[in-house]
């Protein structure tokens, strides 16, 4: 099978798609800097599918080891591009950080790419390119609207790279998948979502908490304009994401695409508040959460869901996996870590 590499393949998202290209024969190599990432991670992965991948340390900012792997892997056929610094908060702080990370590693990758007599190319993007949508749910003709963080940015400037690139390179296919928020773990409770430091996301809070390692849930905002008066937002269980990159691979790989550049939403179509993602938790781990309700915190969008047409008519995948599996298979993976 073909030779994927995969940049920040020790990732939350990164380790659960290489699982699935494994599982489907590909033959994976790893680029991690290990900045936010464990080692460790690849034993899950071994353990999971009964064979380890090729891994290489390498930082995607040193522009000549990245020409080096590529001289030494020319035999790839496709690159599934996570490695990114995804922070919101930090990218407000750090936006320096942000751009020479996320913008300057993607360009060396495609420099790269573009030498190849063919190539497929899936970058990780976010659904933080709608802003605010102005109808919900969020197609992808929806206006890619100012980002409201240098995080957003470089998601929408590195989509804009790629489109400009695949204009003028027609040996380069790629496809945007835009996220909407990923959460949950594999069933195995082999490999998941561990945070270095503070979680910046609601689900690793949530786990954190209900065992002990962090005292307080904050919930910001109950005073929005929806249901519950708490954020909306499309929660997609990480294996039938992981799953989506394999199937856009795969379209781009059998020559199944309708131009070299394309864009899809992941999402389940469905809008969950952050009250109902609390007590779906409860509900599947028996556990009374400990949160209390705190003021709105700067950047948050009211309501994000996708609408998922394209990718189920396009791609021919959907979700398949409910909140409550991945608030399941969330506490699995916490009890597991804290207990290893």
């Amino acid at each position: 099978m073909d030779k994927i590499l995969v940049t920040g393949g020790l990732g939350f998202i990164g380790s659960h798609t290489v699982v699935e290209l494994q599982n489907e024969g590909y033959e994976v190599v790893i680029i991690d800097n290990l900045s936010n990432s464990s080692i460790e991670v690849l034993d899950g992965i071994t353990a999971i599918t009964g064979k380890m991948p090729t891994f290489e340390k390498i930082d995607l900012k040193d522009k000549l080891e990245v020409e080096n792997f590529f001289q030494r892997h020319n035999d790839v056929k496709g690159v599934i591009h996570f490695a990114a610094s995804k922070a919101v908060g930090e990218s407000v702080n750090e936006p320096l950080l942000y751009y020479e990370n996320n913008i300057s590693t993607l360009v060396y990758i495609l420099k790269e790419l573009k030498k190849l007599p063919k190539a497929s190319f899936i970058f990780s993007s976010s659904c933080t390119v709608y802003g605010q949508a102005d109808e919900l749910p969020i197609t992808e003709n929806a206006p890619v609207k100012q980002a409201e963080s240098p995080y957003g940015n470089t998601k929408q400037i590195g989509e804009e790279i790629i489109s400009d690139t695949c204009k003028v390179t027609p040996s380069l296919k790629a496809i945007a998948l835009r996220y909407f928020n990923p959460v949950g773990s594999h069933e195995s409770a082999k490999i998941g979502e561990l945070p270095i430091g503070v979680p910046q996301n609601l689900v690793p809070f949530i786990t954190q908490t209900a065992i002990g390692l962090r005292e307080q849930l904050s919930v910001f905002g109950d005073d929005y304009p929806t249901p519950d008066g708490t954020c909306i937002r499309d929660y997609i269980h990480v294996v039938d994401l992981a799953k989506a990159h394999v199937i856009a691979l795969g379209r781009l790989v059998k020559n199944k695409h309708k131009s070299n550049y394309e864009t899809f939403n992941l999402g389940t179509g469905t809008g969950s508040s952050v009250l109902e993602v609390i007590n779906s938790f409860e509900k599947v781990s028996g556990k009374k959460l400990n949160y209390k309700i705190v003021g709105r915190r700067e950047g948050d969008v009211i309501s994000a869901y996708a609408d998922t047409t394209k990718a189920n008519n396009e791609l021919g995948w959907k979700a398949q996996l409910t909140l409550d599996d991945a608030m399941r298979s969330a506490w699995k993976w916490e009890q597991v870590v804290r207990n290893s």
